[in-house]
């Protein structure tokens, strides 16, 4: 169970190009208990994962709980430097008896605190935030068994940096973090996500598989079908591109009038035949308003207010975004936002939304980003644990203090876009348990980021590859 799967090995391995191609995947990925166990041996100990972000460890001795499947991670922050060298992550577990070192509070999303020590509650067997042994109790009665420090220390699991986030991965053998996320993180760091701090941030029990949920937010394709009121200012044409273990997706522009280079992403111009003065505002305003203030800021969207006012009639799209853009710019250095730099070509390649492999999504604008992680909820496949948070650039010390909040899925707590995602995604469960269900049918233009998701799981899990339909 714990073999590595050599992707070579797998004689129906598909290649980027080939998810051009109209494909189809099965349902166990979703539906087996059988499965989901495989996932706690041959996925989640192999992979690296998001696991919060520095400033939920801002000072040395402060620590958080990360947990998937069976395992659960202790963070640590052990210096004030920054970079990855200050940060100490191992197995929460007691080499003695095997008793959790740090209980996640019954209903919370995980356990955070400072100390500068970590003690068993069970013996009293203590460690620092290295992960050393520093005390056994009677530790003459085991006649010097235990004097290796390798038998007592926890169990150290691999920690490392990026874009603000902490990752861990508990494979010695895995690549290291900047190899496994290229080149998306190559094409996300101008965006210089680590200077975002949260905004909100909230989490959910679904009735869905944790693949579910997360590929109900892989693609633009549902808006039409799934956000009927956003037709009203804005195209919503996508495309979504396979890189490697990760994949982007991005609007597509059928009209030339509102083609301009970052037309791709979320900073784009609204709804082609409307002057670009009004549908840019109405746009913005609109995902705003019904995205829990996310996905865009306050910022873009009072410039955005004044370009009527700003602008004469006829000014055409791409001078009306360059403006827009310039504006709120300007807006954001006076309350002391600086913005990265970041060429309308790195937008334009960044797109509009990523999946990192294998459970975060993150859409990304220049001072603002909506992320999205999902996980198991115990070995049910029927449900998972789901998150979603806003970070942005805030005013040096001025960012919001925040804490992950357990909210039910309404549109009162999560706003009208993210409680009509919501509302798919049970459904889909459901609904691929019916005996009249065929098989996927995903679209090989617009949601490649999904058939590409599952590409790379069948290299983890030594099944379930898109094949193609004839």
């Amino acid at each position: 169970m714990n073999q590595r799967i050599d992707p070579t090995d797998l004689q129906t391995s598909l290649t980027e190009a080939d998810l051009a191609e109209p494909l189809t995947y099965g349902t166990e990925a979703f539906l087996s208990r059988d499965y989901a166990l495989a996932e706690k041996d041959l996925l989640w100990p192999k992979v690296w994962q998001q696991a919060g972000r520095i400033e939920d460890i801002p000072e040395t001795g402060d620590f958080i709980t990360y947990e998937v499947g069976d395992d659960s991670i202790i963070i640590a922050r052990i210096a004030a430097i920054p970079g990855p060298d200050s940060f100490r992550a191992y197995h929460n577990v007691c080499p003695h008896r095997g008793r959790r070192l740090i209980d996640i509070p019954a209903g919370q999303h995980s356990a955070k605190g400072h100390r500068r020590s970590i003690t068993c509650g069970f013996h009293g067997w203590s460690f620092d935030l290295d992960g050393q042994n520093t005390f056994i109790l009677d530790k003459q009665d085991w006649k010097g068994c235990l004097d290796d420090p390798a038998r007592t220390e926890l169990s150290p699991v691999r920690v490392d940096i990026w874009g603000g986030w902490l990752f861990v991965n508990m494979d010695a053998e895995a690549p290291s973090l900047r190899e496994y996320l290229e080149p998306a993180a190559s094409m996300l760091d101008p965006f210089e996500l680590e200077r975002m701090r949260y905004k909100w941030r909230q989490w959910v029990v679904f009735d869905c598989n944790w693949k579910t949920a997360l590929e109900a937010f892989m693609e633009p394709y549902h808006v039409a079908g799934t956000h009927t009121q956003m037709l009203e200012h804005g195209d919503y044409y996508s495309y979504s591109a396979a890189h490697g273990l990760h994949g982007v997706s991005g609007f597509d522009q059928r009209d030339a009038d509102v083609q301009v280079s970052e037309g791709s992403t979320i900073t784009r111009a609204g709804k082609a035949g409307v002057d670009p003065r009004i549908s840019t505002y109405e746009l913005q305003n609109e995902i705003y308003s019904t995205l829990n203030h996310a996905s865009t800021t306050a910022t873009l969207v009072t410039a955005a207010s004044r370009l009527v006012d700003e602008l004469p009639e006829g000014t055409p799209t791409d001078a009306v975004v360059a403006h827009w853009l310039a504006s709120a710019k300007s807006d954001d250095a006076a309350r002391g936002v600086d913005w990265p730099q970041i060429t309308p070509a790195q937008m334009g390649e960044a797109g509009l939304a990523w999946n990192i492999f294998p459970n975060m999504a993150v859409l990304q604008g220049i001072t603002f980003a909506l992320c999205y992680r999902a996980r198991p909820y115990g070995d049910d496949p029927d449900k998972c644990l789901f998150e979603a948070y806003a970070i942005e650039r805030f005013p040096e010390n001025e960012h919001p203090l925040t804490e992950w909040v357990r909210a039910d899925p309404t549109e009162e707590n999560w706003g009208l876009v993210l409680s009509q995602d919501f509302s798919n995604m049970a459904a889909v469960q459901k609904g691929m348990k019916s005996r009249g269900f065929r098989g996927t049918l995903p679209n090989p233009h617009q949601e490649q980021k999904v058939t590409n998701f599952h590409r790379n799981l069948a290299q983890f899990m030594g099944r379930g590859q898109p094949r193609r339909l004839r």
